[in-house]
């Protein structure tokens, strides 16, 4: 790149640092990264809590897995309530979701994701003044988890059996809970995890690993605690 280029391009940059004088974060925090809803459950509710210095307008909706569908054409078995409220700074608000009885497998969990949009409210400014404010979407994590399920969801990480395969390890969950990885590490090379369905393998490519070789794993638990043990591939 030419100096006169730089010049230019560092000129841009500094117009565009100036031209925002301030910008709002996120202040929605919500109780829990994920929730549990039991087939015999009337109701669940989640706490959202404001710890910023201004008011908010929070939009909430469940969705099946697809983030881009607009909330008003999602389809999914649960009422949400309210949809949309107004959050004073320092204070909170109660989501309540209700199942609506649909059909949904009642030998294994099912998932969805519940989304939090937090939206600012308009600051007054000055004629000269700009602001650059942000809508932040939060979103976690919503097992519909049906009574009398065999074993314990918090020991369903462990169950899973790993083989190695051709390009990689193929991971098999034989029970009926979802298990979410944060990460796996085999011989100190770390990667990112992924969420294992109910009674489904799952191919985590570009790992070698051999008959008997060992894999750090890290899962996330009902509590959202993340813990750890070894596994053995087959």
């Amino acid at each position: 790149m030419s100096r006169q280029a730089r010049i230019l391009s560092q000129a841009f940059l500094l117009a565009v640092i100036s031209l925002f004088s301030a910008m709002t974060f996120a202040s929605v925090v919500i109780s829990g990264t994920r929730v549990i809803y039991s087939s015999e459950a009337k109701d669940v509710t989640v706490k959202l809590n404001n710890v910023g210095k201004a008011p908010v307008l929070i939009q909430s909706w469940i969705d099946d897995g697809d983030m881009t569908v607009k909330p008003e054409n999602i389809r999914v078995p649960f009422i949400l309530t309210p949809p949309i409220n107004r959050v004073d700074p320092g204070k909170g608000q109660t989501l309540r979701l209700s199942y609506t009885g649909a059909a949904l497998p009642m030998d294994k969990e099912s998932v969805f994701w519940l989304n939090v949009l937090e939206i600012p409210a308009k600051k007054q400014l000055k004629d000269d003044a700009s602001l650059l404010q942000m809508a932040f979407r939060s979103r976690i994590k919503l097992f519909f988890r049906p009574t009398g399920l065999n074993g314990d969801a918090n020991d369903a990480a462990q169950k899973v059996t790993w083989s190695a395969a051709p390009g990689g390890v193929k991971a098999f969950n034989p029970t009926p809970y979802f298990v979410s990885l944060v990460s796996l590490a085999v011989n100190g090379k770390e990667r990112e995890g992924q969420m294992i369905a109910p009674y489904s393998s799952l191919m985590f490519n570009g790992i070698r690993a051999a008959a008997g070789t060992q894999i750090a794993i890290e899962f996330v638990n009902d509590y959202g605690a993340v813990n750890k043990f070894d596994a053995l591939v087959k």
